[in-house]
């Protein structure tokens, strides 16, 4: 008499089970693990190159310096901006230069891989990223806005982005419409928003009097992580936790959204508050991105992309699979950017071009179909 509850209860423990961890694989497993990797040995990389000379072990030996791990000033000096307190030299130049970039890559690579996975969601669309839809032209201009004419508010900069951002989506889709919208129509109206706004990026270097002013701005064009430091850190981490957050939350209600709008529909979902809210926090993520390293080109078409052929399409695995891929991938290309023509570096935002324009030329040319125009 007592075994059939048993049985049921036990059948239904491993059914909430499945629901909640069924989505794990071994391949997932293995891409964050293979992914934390190539973090941590790109980080190795970065810190052990620059102009203050030390040798690879001693580098090393600052990252972990147990001085500035476990000294609660430190940490404070970092994250909140207090003074900073008396350490090694060489576990300054590591800690206090040379790391920054690494984590600013690292928050910068999980916003734009979030970002375009949710539009290729939303949109229903594998060709869209912050980029192609012109989300991170839109972010560029504001800021360079800001860095060029409103200078006082460099304060409030990563809303300043999230709403030029929100300001490019909604031009994008709003020519795009035609009762409707398709893949194809989609990426012209962002290629021709990219062009108005990349015109008046370029235009505003005319009312730069300053050449520092100017140098940032080139280097927010072309996206670079060079001379990011803790206030990046700072102004990006924040988004980035609430963005994470509710980009996980979210993941089933991005599988629903595959299906199509009227499948949505019938099993009662508020298809476009959800498309909305949705495409907010990919807005926030691609514009926090933006804020603190510039126009970094095709990264988030590439990453869900990859991820997808390793994982699978379901949003629970791709997700997970975005927040530690496209750290990996941006500290690898960092690394590259860096090394490449050392002492010379390029800025990273020129080697996520010359790597993504070719693979968005592919999934073109893939696409038996991108619809009407």
């Amino acid at each position: 008499m007592t075994s059939e509850p048993t049985t049921a209860t036990g059948a239904g423990t491993r059914s909430a089970r499945d629901g909640w961890f069924g989505w794990l694989d071994g391949s997932l497993l293995t891409l964050c693990v293979g992914s934390l990797a190539v973090v941590v040995v790109g980080g190795l990389v970065q810190v052990s190159f620059g102009t203050f000379s030390m040798t690879v072990v001693e580098a090393w030996q600052a990252v972990v310096d147990p001085q500035v791990l476990f000294d609660r000033r430190a940490w404070e000096s970092f994250l909140l901006g207090s003074e900073l307190p008396e350490m090694d030299r060489r576990s300054l130049v590591v800690w206090n230069i040379r790391l920054p970039r690494v984590f600013v890559a690292v928050l910068v690579g999980a916003n734009l891989a979030v970002s375009g996975a949710i539009f290729q969601a939303v949109t229903r669309n594998e060709l869209a990223s912050p980029f192609v839809l012109g989300v991170s032209s839109g972010a560029g201009l504001t800021i360079l806005l800001t860095l060029v004419v409103f200078t006082g508010l460099t304060s409030v900069l990563p809303l300043l982005a999230a709403l030029g951002g929100t300001v490019a989506f909604l031009l994008v889709y709003g020519i795009a419409w035609n009762g409707g919208t398709s893949p194809v129509r989609l990426v012209l109206a962002g290629v021709i928003v990219n062009m108005v706004f990349q015109s008046l990026q370029r235009g505003l270097f005319f009312f730069a009097d300053d050449l520092g002013v100017v140098q940032s701005a080139l280097a927010w064009i072309t996206g670079s992580l060079t001379g990011t430091g803790w206030d990046q850190v700072r102004l990006a981490i924040l988004p980035t936790v609430v963005v994470v957050c509710l980009t996980v939350a979210g993941a089933r209600q991005l599988n629903v959204l595959l299906l199509g709008s009227q499948t949505a529909r019938s099993l009662g979902m508020r298809v476009e508050r959800v498309r909305f809210l949705l495409s907010a926090v990919a807005i926030v993520a691609a514009s926090t991105a933006v804020a603190v390293a510039g126009i970094i080109a095709f990264f988030g078409l590439v990453v869900p992309h990859l991820v997808r052929l390793l994982v699978g399409s379901d949003y629970r695995r791709l997700v997970v699979g975005c927040l530690f891929a496209g750290p990996a991938l941006m500290v690898a290309a960092d690394v590259g950017a860096r090394l490449a023509l050392n002492p010379a570096q390029i800025p990273v935002g020129v080697v996520t071009g010359i790597i993504g324009g070719p693979y968005f030329l592919y999934l073109m040319r893939k696409r038996d179909t991108l619809g009407d125009i």
